[in-house]
C-alpha cells in the first residue's frame, strides 16, 4: 500500500499525533501524559482500530516485515533512552539526608509487597496459567513487579506540592531510589536466568558484580569533587549514545535486558552534577517529547487490551500492589519516627508505579515471561496507582491539588528552579 519509507514516516507521525493529543488531554485532567500516550496506542492498536477497521490497522501497523522491525527498533531506542534519563534523574543525596528512616522505609516498602506478590503466585498457581517449571521464576517476577516504585513520577508529584525538600519528601525519594535499584537488579537477574544457560549462582554473581562496580563508581565520583567540574567537551550527544548503547549491548550479552545497564549508566552519571545538567538540558526534551512517546504508544499496539482484560487478575494485582506498598512503607516510616498521617503519606507516595512499572511489564512480555492478561493487569495497576498517589498526597498533607504543570516535560532540576523552592 505504501513504500517502506513513507509507511515508517506515517507510523511515527500518527503515533506522535495521538501521543500529543491524548497526552495533553490527560494533563488537563491533572494526570500524567503517559496515560494519554498509552491510551492513544490502545486506540491505534488491535483493541479499537483493529476491531473497527482491521484492514486499516493491519496496513498501518503490520505485525511482521521490515517496517515492523524498524518501528520496533525505534520504540526500543525510546525505551532505553527513557530508562537512561530516569537513572540520570536520581539524586542520591536523598538517601543520605534521612539515612536510618530511609533505609527502614525502603526495606519495609520492598519486602512486604515482594512477599505478597510471590505468595499470590505460589498460593494460586491455577490463576496464572504458567507452566509448573516456570512458576518459581514467575513468582520472583511478580514479587519484583509489585515492589518497585516510579521515582520520576513521584518526584514530579512532590515538586508540584512543594514537598520535595521536606523531610517527608526526602524519605520518599530516598526509599524510591533504593527500591528502584534493588528491583531492577532482581529483574535483571530473572531475565538473565531465563535467557542463558548459565547457572543461577553465576547469574547472581554477575548481577551482584555489576552492582558492586556501579556502587564503587558512585562512591569514587562522590569523593572526587574536582572531577565533577571537568569540561564535557563538544560531542555530548555521541558520548551519551555510546554510553547507552554500549551498556545495553553488554547487558544483553549476559542475558539481561538492555534497560538494566542503561538505567545503571544513568545512575552513575547522576553524581557528575555539571555533566548531568548539560546532558539533561540537551537531551531531555527530544527524548521525552519524541522517543519516549513513540515507545509508550507502541505499548498499546502490543496486545488487545479488551480481549486480555481479566477482571479477577486486574483486581488481585491492583489490591495486592496497594496493600503491600502502602502498608509496608507506612509501617517502615512509623518505625523511623513519623506520625501516622505522615507515614501514610509516605506509603501513598511510594505506591505510584507509573512508567517504570510499565517498562518492566513490557520487557517481561517481550521475553515471554508473562502473557497478555498479566501485562494488561500490570499496566492498569501502574496507571491507577499513579492516579491515586496524585490524589491522596495532597489530601493527606492538606495542600492544594496537583496542577497540570506537574506533568510538563522538563528535567527535574529545572522544575525545582522554576518552582523556586526553599528548604523547610
Amino acid at each position: 500500500m505504501f513504500g517502506l519509507e513513507v509507511l515508517i514516516l506515517l507510523q511515527i507521525a500518527v503515533m506522535l499525533a495521538f501521543a500529543l493529543v491524548f497526552g495533553s488531554l490527560m494533563k488537563r485532567l491533572h494526570q500524567p501524559a503517559v496515560l494519554g500516550e498509552i491510551l492513544g496506542g490502545i486506540i491505534l492498536g488491535p483493541t479499537i482500530l483493529g476491531a473497527v477497521a482491521p484492514s486499516v490497522q493491519s496496513a498501518l501497523f503490520p505485525l511482521s516485515g521490515e517496517s515492523f522491525r524498524i518501528l520496533h527498533a525505534v520504540a526500543y531506542l525510546g525505551l532505553v533512552a527513557f530508562v537512561f534519563i530516569a537513572g540520570l534523574e536520581l539524586d542520591l543525596t536523598f538517601v543520605r539526608r534521612q539515612g536510618r528512616s530511609t533505609l527502614i522505609t525502603s526495606f519495609s516498602g520492598v519486602t512486604l509487597p515482594f512477599a505478597l506478590g510471590y505468595a499470590i503466585v505460589v498460593l494460586m498457581p491455577q490463576l496464572w496459567s504458567i507452566p509448573f517449571e516456570d512458576q518459581g521464576i514467575f513468582a520472583l517476577f511478580m514479587g519484583t513487579a509489585l515492589s518497585i516504585s516510579a521515582l520520576p513520577v513521584i518526584a514530579r508529584i512532590l515538586i508540584d506540592l512543594e514537598l520535595l525538600k521536606t523531610d517527608l519528601g526526602g524519605i520518599i525519594m530516598g526509599a524510591a531510589t533504593i527500591n528502584d535499584i534493588v528491583g531492577w537488579s532482581i529483574f535483571a537477574l530473572i531475565l538473565s536466568v531465563l535467557n542463558t544457560n548459565i547457572s543461577l549462582g553465576l547469574n547472581l554473581g554477575l548481577t551482584a558484580g555489576v552492582l558492586v562496580v556501579t556502587i564503587a563508581i558512585l562512591y569514587l565520583t562522590g569523593k572526587n569533587r574536582a572531577w565533577h567540574k571537568s569540561p564535557l567537551g563538544g560531542g555530548i550527544i555521541d558520548f551519551i549514545a555510546l554510553i547507552m548503547l554500549s551498556a545495553s549491548i553488554a547487558s544483553e550479552f549476559i542475558g539481561a535486558h538492555g534497560i538494566f545497564a542503561a538505567f545503571l549508566a544513568g545512575v552513575i552519571l547522576s553524581l557528575r552534577h555539571t555533566r548531568k545538567d548539560l546532558i539533561l538540558k540537551k537531551t531531555y526534551l527530544p527524548i521525552m517529547t519524541i522517543l519516549a512517546p513513540i515507545y509508550f504508544v507502541s505499548i498499546g499496539l502490543k496486545t488487545n487490551f479488551a480481549a486480555n482484560f481479566d477482571l479477577t487478575i486486574v483486581l488481585l494485582v491492583f489490591s495486592v500492589a496497594c496493600i503491600g506498598k502502602i502498608i509496608g512503607a507506612s509501617l517502615g516510616a512509623i518505625a523511623g519516627g513519623m506520625t501516622e498521617r505522615r507515614a501514610l503519606a509516605v506509603g501513598f507516595g511510594l505506591n505510584a508505579r507509573g512508567a517504570m512499572e510499565i517498562v518492566l511489564a513490557t520487557a517481561a512480555l517481550d521475553y515471554g515471561l508473562i502473557e497478555g492478561r498479566i501485562f494488561v493487569a500490570l499496566v492498569i495497576m501502574a496507571l491507577a496507582t499513579t492516579m491515586i498517589s496524585g490524589l491522596a498526597l495532597p489530601w493527606l498533607m492538606k495542600t492544594r491539588p496537583l496542577s497540570p504543570k506537574a506533568w510538563e516535560p522538563s528535567p527535574l532540576h529545572e522544575l525545582k528552579d522554576s518552582y523556586n523552592y526553599h528548604e523547610n
